[in-house]
């Protein structure tokens, strides 16, 4: 029997993503983790935080629309890294990817809810 809870597909996207991200920014020298990097982590759990939040929430559209914001600041934060030399290229496509997918799906979202109103 599965202990593991049963969470929208974006919330375990987020959260799959922290798992895979968070090491990699553990392990980036001091003067990038503790700038750059802490604002990564910082940004991934509080995007995570808000869909869990959005997904109990009445008023979903203005938690959504700010959660496309910070996937945008996530994204030119990423690709500081990239343009530093703090990570592969590979890994900031896989980043990229990753992002735009949890911003697909909250733009479905946000759109859905949209058009209940």
């Amino acid at each position: 029997m599965s202990t593991q809870p049963v969470d929208l597909p974006v919330i375990q996207k987020t959260y799959d993503l922290i798992k895979w991200y968070i090491p990699i920014i553990n392990r980036m020298p001091k003067h990038h983790k503790f700038g750059l990097g802490d604002r990564i982590t910082n940004y991934l759990y509080d995007i995570m935080e808000s869909l869990i939040i959005a997904r109990y929430t009445k008023d979903k559209i203005s938690i959504l629309e700010t959660l496309n914001a910070k996937l945008d600041i996530l994204r030119h934060q990423s690709r500081l890294l990239l343009d530093f030399h703090q990570i592969e290229e590979e890994r900031y496509v896989y980043i990229n990817t990753q992002l735009q997918e949890i911003g697909n799906e909250i733009g479905g979202w946000l759109k859905y809810q949209k058009n209940k109103k």
